[in-house]
């Protein structure tokens, strides 16, 4: 995958001073599976990326908890082509309970899985040769840590992450076995193949994680006019 940033500027502005700063990005991979939630057995993926996997991509690049990123827009470049593979997947994970004891240094505590024992094959319908353009800005949470810590600092600083390869962490697309590569680019956004109005129904917008013991999916009904999917007032129902 390919990140390139085209930036822009957000022009909010509350009693004289700057509130957010806007972004593009182009997003390229091979392959990609967004998971529909109602097919997590044998994996189909979604037709296009969802905002929280687009907000992932974004916090793979930067993430502070002085900032939360918004997705305004999803520009859909190239028709979606679905391909099957198998993938080797584990059927079981690690216990909090194992956890815990490896964090008291237990001679019990099993901190590993035994693939040989667990393993299982797993067909998945996912996306090949993708291409997105997204738009998004951050806004500031109130979370200040320095006095300096501005909209303007933050977004210097996504800059210089981008040319310099430096992540909080690899970026993929749906899953870990699509990993990404990232670069800067500073030109306008190619076109979209897609023309007219499609709708794709209901999608998984994000998760609420308001309550940790309660974590919420929310949905939204994606339309998509020649190729854009517009966020900034979508409906959303949980």
């Amino acid at each position: 995958m390919i990140v390139c940033l085209y930036n822009y500027y957000i022009l909010e502005r509350e009693g004289g001073d700057l509130m957010s700063y806007g972004i593009k990005i182009l997003v390229e991979g091979d392959y990609a599976l967004f998971t529909r939630p109602e097919l997590k057995v044998e994996r189909y993926s979604y037709d296009f990326i969802t905002p929280s996997a687009a907000r992932g991509i974004l916090e793979s690049i930067y993430w502070k908890p002085q900032i939360k990123w918004r997705i305004n827009r999803i520009h859909v470049l190239k028709k979606p082509i679905f391909t099957t593979i198998l993938r080797n997947e584990v059927d079981c994970k690690i216990s909090d309970s194992e956890v815990r004891k490896l964090m008291r240094k237990s001679n019990s505590a099993k901190g590993y899985i035994d693939t040989t024992k667990s393993i299982q094959q797993r067909s998945a319908t996912v996306l090949k040769n993708v291409k997105y353009v997204i738009e998004a800005d951050f806004i500031m949470t109130g979370n200040k840590s320095e006095e300096d810590d501005t909209p303007k600092k933050h977004y210097n600083i996504i800059l210089r992450r981008l040319r310099n390869g430096q992540y909080y962490h690899k970026s993929y697309l749906g899953t870990r076995e699509f990993p990404a590569k990232v670069t800067l680019l500073e030109e306008e956004c190619p076109k979209s193949e897609l023309t007219g109005e499609q709708d794709y129904g209901m999608m998984l917008y994000d998760m609420d994680y308001t309550d940790k013991n309660n974590i919420v999916p929310i949905f939204f009904r994606a339309k998509m006019v020649d190729g854009i999917v517009d966020l900034t007032n979508a409906e959303k129902v949980r």
